[in-house]
């Protein structure tokens, strides 16, 4: 019996090359054999109502094609129906917007949507670890600081899409950031800091490639926690192009740990997760095991 896929599509992601790539991810998950429906979302609500129908009517896959935000809704739409134990779907990412680092956090090439769904097709699956926030997953990075901060300025820019308008919001962020002040109680160690961003990662990365937590495995049962601790405006900005790499974790001022559970506390903070907002603090951050099944390439 074919595997019944429901893939749930943003077409406005990636500039308008998803429905260009539509055609060749469709063709290649058939090829796998799996019976195919193709649903094109009109907005978040409607993308949101697919998937969630495509959990009760009991596909085997769940498939999603798009951005950042399509990534973030495949993750907690599976995970909750998987943690209820009445779900048996299989979330199958396949990238076509700017991020995608939780593509690449599982070994997804972040920019080739069809060798995603060849992923998919292929059948092999994992139980991915998700960091949990009250009734929210987040799969790849959940940002506290000077990056939340980013982010949030660059969801109310309406222009330019893409890198371009991150690199514009770091700037105008920088320009009036100073140290945030933080209290946190880490596996129910308290410690009370000032930092310029406490990031808590259950992926490697965020902001398209920058590896803010370069050590971290989503299959570990741990979160890791990256803070920079009190730095200089342009010291910030200098450490952020060695994000990419991971070199900037050998400057003094950045603090790794790993942990199960932490509570972020502190005046004007808010987490962003997977780029999406997730709360304002106080944040409880903790580690939910396997609660993911996920299509990744074996090894």
């Amino acid at each position: 019996m074919s595997r019944q896929i429901r893939l749930v599509v943003n077409p406005s992601a990636g500039k308008g090359r998803t429905l260009e790539l539509l055609p060749q991810v469709a063709g290649t998950l058939r090829d796998g054999g799996a019976d195919l429906d193709i649903l094109l979302s009109r907005d978040f609500g409607e993308a949101q109502s697919m998937s969630g129908r495509a959990i009760q009517d009991g596909a085997d896959v769940l498939a999603v094609m798009g951005g950042d935000g399509m990534m973030h809704l495949g993750v907690n739409t599976v995970a909750a129906a998987h943690l209820s134990g009445g779900s048996r779907t299989t979330l199958g990412l396949i990238p076509a917007g700017t991020g995608n680092d939780l593509c690449r956090g599982i070994g997804l090439d972040p920019q080739n949507a069809v060798a995603a769904a060849a992923v998919i097709a292929a059948g092999y699956s994992r139980s991915l670890d998700l960091a949990q926030v009250g009734d929210t997953f987040v799969a790849a990075v959940l940002a506290t600081g000077f990056d939340a901060l980013v982010n949030r300025r660059a969801n109310q820019m309406p222009w330019p899409k893409g890198a371009t308008r991150y690199a514009l919001a770091t700037m105008a962020e920088l320009r009036v950031f100073s140290p945030l002040q933080y209290r946190l109680t880490l596996d129910g160690e308290v410690r009370e800091l000032q930092a310029m961003l406490v990031a808590i990662g259950n992926t490697s990365s965020y902001g398209g490639g920058m590896l803010i937590c370069p050590k971290a495995d989503p299959y570990d049962g741990l979160l890791d926690v990256t803070i920079i601790h009190p730095v200089g405006r342009l010291k910030l900005l200098r450490l952020f192009p060695e994000m990419y790499s991971g070199r900037f974790v050998r400057d003094p001022s950045v603090e790794q740990l790993r942990v199960r559970e932490m509570t972020v506390e502190g005046p004007g903070l808010v987490g962003f997760g997977d780029g999406e907002m997730i709360a304002a603090a106080p944040l409880t951050v903790c580690c939910a095991p396997h609660a993911l099944p996920v299509f990744t390439p074996p090894g």
